[in-house]
């Protein structure tokens, strides 16, 4: 029996850097996230104090050296992020003050230019990707049907197939980059975006032709959020699921809120992101889930606890991931008692002979 395991622990940086050393560099946060026993860094593309995506796009040797630091530190990459590019991909003009401070200033107040960069943005992180030797990135699918989740006022028909269609219209050139330079796009399945659970994800699916780098970023903390079965969706999608995030949740809905959380702020909401093992979720059988499925990417933390502090969380978080890893056998635990087959030995067991 071939046996896959996966790799890991991981670590997404983005959560963790800041002006101050060892938060604000390349060299050191990878040291630190080593230091806490991380064998892999997942690092977003936005920020220009670790990562140069222009330059990563130009030139191979720069990636090299990227490679090379975090080497030196004892880590890998495990994916690129391109989570605030990807959401600017499509933004309903509910979100457009919101969401420009995503994008350079150049293009604040200006939504076609927002979008052409955003683009660009994309297709060059799939070079990127392909010169660190990367076949895989996580990102966000955008919105601009998200305002319109809840069918009060009744939705006029058509409006949600063509968000679909306009949708898929974007990122299919883009998806088509990313197949020429070898490289998976993980969507993180999300409220906020049009790819928040499921259904959606098959909608999305569908309207890009099942495009073969369409894929999935797992991150069951948006299940439990929903109140979805984030188990069964492995057995459902695992074919699709490129990604990782380890993130935990909590969901504790009472006489005042549920899924809605009455726009209260993190620490008051019924449902909250928690650190690894401080939530609700499952992850001894999501684990197994994986391990049945044979996933052998990277389990990666992604910490966003509304109480905990970040360092906290990220040092219980290695130990928890690797707690949790299933090293796979190549063999069955009830190989002792097994004998060569004899067909003679079957046709008279079954009574054939």
């Amino acid at each position: 029996m071939a046996s896959k395991t996966m790799k890991g622990p991981g670590i997404f940086l983005a959560q963790f850097l800041g002006d101050g050393a060892p938060f604000n560099s390349l060299p050191e946060i990878t040291k630190w996230a080593a230091g806490l026993g991380y064998e892999g860094v997942q690092i977003p593309t936005w920020d220009a104090r670790i990562f140069d995506l222009a330059k990563a796009t130009e030139s191979k040797t720069y990636c090299d050296e990227v490679k090379g630091i975090c080497a030196d530190a004892g880590v890998e990459i495990t994916e690129l992020s391109t989570h605030l590019q990807g959401q600017l991909v499509a933004v309903n003009p509910a979100y457009d003050v919101a969401f420009d401070a995503f994008a350079p200033e150049a293009v604040h107040g200006n939504p076609a230019a927002r979008q052409e960069w955003a683009v660009d943005q994309m297709k060059k992180a799939a070079v990127a990707c392909n010169h660190l030797g990367l076949t895989g990135s996580v990102s966000f699918t955008g919105s601009l049907a998200f305002p319109y989740i809840y069918p009060w006022p009744q939705r006029p028909a058509g409006l949600i197939e063509e968000a679909f269609v306009e949708l898929a219209r974007r990122w299919k050139p883009i998806l088509d980059v990313y197949d020429e330079n070898g490289v998976d796009v993980g969507y993180e399945i999300h409220p906020g975006e049009d790819v928040f659970d499921g259904a959606t994800f098959e909608m999305f699916l569908e309207a890009v032709g099942n495009h073969p780098r369409c894929m999935i970023n797992y991150d069951p903390s948006h299940f439990l959020l929903q109140q979805m079965d984030y188990l069964a969706f492995i057995d459902v999608y695992f074919e699709r699921i490129s990604a990782f995030h380890v993130k935990d949740a909590e969901f504790n809905p009472d006489a005042r809120q549920g899924v809605y959380s009455g726009y209260q702020p993190w620490t008051q909401r019924a449902g909250r992101f928690r650190s690894l093992g401080d939530g609700q979720v499952d992850f001894k059988g999501i684990f197994s889930k994986m391990a049945t499925h044979g996933f052998d990417g990277w389990p990666v933390l992604e910490w966003e606890c509304c109480l905990k502090h970040p360092e906290v969380g990220a040092a219980e978080g290695a130990p928890f991931i690797r707690e949790h890893t299933i090293p796979l056998t190549d063999k069955a635990f009830d190989d002792f008692a097994g004998a060569e087959t004899d067909m003679g030995m079957i046709k008279s067991m079954l009574g054939t002979d």
